[in-house]
């Protein structure tokens, strides 16, 4: 596992000790990289299930200028903090132990908005579209923001949720990837 373009490229990342996560492999991320960016002109990033962090990691080498990182496992945090220096973007870096819902609950206290949002839950989670729901509710995607949702490719997410709606579809093996963004109608009002 490696950052795979930018400021940070090459530098190896560490892999959360144990079975509980499954890092993006580096595959999936230079292709959902080639669909949303492949750089970035500043922005703000959310990696809710964060893992090793790779996903915020490789924004922020992309030109994303801060990223919070939010997991429950103490060793995933950890390992977000060991790969967020390794890739020397520890500056850029907000890491938080905490649950999704009550981590979207004190992002939104602070008014934060994200132009960036990657969702990667363990697979048996497919509540994902209500967490994207909740970021709805509290006004904190900006107008352009794209919402990555990883998930297992046997499910489906809804083409819609809310004001966002489902932009491509891939799939990868066991490893599906919903990218979301504002309904088009709604960018014309």
């Amino acid at each position: 596992m490696r950052v795979i373009s930018g400021t940070a490229r090459g530098r190896s990342l560490k892999a959360v000790p144990g079975m509980n996560t499954r890092p993006t492999t580096d595959k999936v991320k230079e292709a959902l990289f080639s669909m949303i960016g492949p750089y970035f002109d500043g922005g703000t990033a959310l990696d809710l299930f964060a893992g090793t962090g790779g996903l915020g990691i490789e924004a922020l080498s992309r030109g994303v200028d801060h990223a919070v990182f939010i997991d429950m496992d103490p060793k995933a945090i950890e390992t977000i903090k060991h790969n967020v220096n390794v890739a020397r973007v520890a500056e850029k870096a907000e890491i938080f132990r905490n649950d999704a819902k009550r981590a979207l609950k004190a992002l939104a206290k602070r008014d934060m908005k994200f132009d960036l949002v990657f969702m990667d839950p363990p697979y048996r989670m497919t509540d994902a579209d209500m967490l994207l729901t909740t970021m709805l509710e509290q006004e904190m995607l900006s107008e352009q923001a794209i919402v990555v949702i990883e998930h297992d490719s046997n499910y489906t997410y809804p083409e819609h949720i809310g004001a966002m709606a489902c932009f491509r579809n891939a799939k990868y093996g066991e490893i599906a990837l919903s990218l979301y963004t504002k309904k088009q109608d709604e960018l014309e009002d």
